[in-house]
């Protein structure tokens, strides 16, 4: 599973690739629950799920329950942006549980830890090697 980091104070997000035993924490989370950033290897930091996407591109809905795929009729929100006034359409969305199924979880930062997420997820190190080549 792939996790994004979004940190709201520098306005910059971050990916991170969880492995099994980081990602089995996060099964039968819900949208909106906070996690402790211990557990997924980002010391001192406490995130909260926003979202995400299954294996097959579909989103994560806050409002539908479970983890299972539906088709919904959206007047708005993830999953269909309406081009007209009044416009709806039934559309395929993911319910607001975290399993097995997701392939990426979006995540934000709501209390910083003592280090950087820079130092933390190695952008640090990378960007030094792109400055001196």
């Amino acid at each position: 599973m792939k996790l994004i980091v979004s940190d709201p104070e520098t306005g910059k997000s971050y990916q991170k690739e969880l492995d099994k035993n980081q990602v089995k924490v996060l099964y039968n989370l819900k949208i909106g629950d906070r996690v402790k950033g211990d557990q997924i290897g980002l010391v001192g930091y406490e995130l909260v799920i926003t979202g995400g996407s299954d294996n097959n591109g579909f989103p994560m809905r806050s409002d539908l329950h479970g983890t299972s795929r539906k088709r919904i009729l959206l007047s708005k929100g993830p999953g269909f942006h309406p081009k007209r006034k009044g416009e709806r359409k039934r559309k395929t969305v993911r319910g607001n549980t975290v399993a097995e199924d997701i392939a990426q979880l979006n995540v934000k930062v709501v209390k910083a830890g003592n280090e950087k997420l820079d130092k933390l997820l190695g952008k640090e190190k990378e960007e030094k090697k792109e400055k001196k080549e």
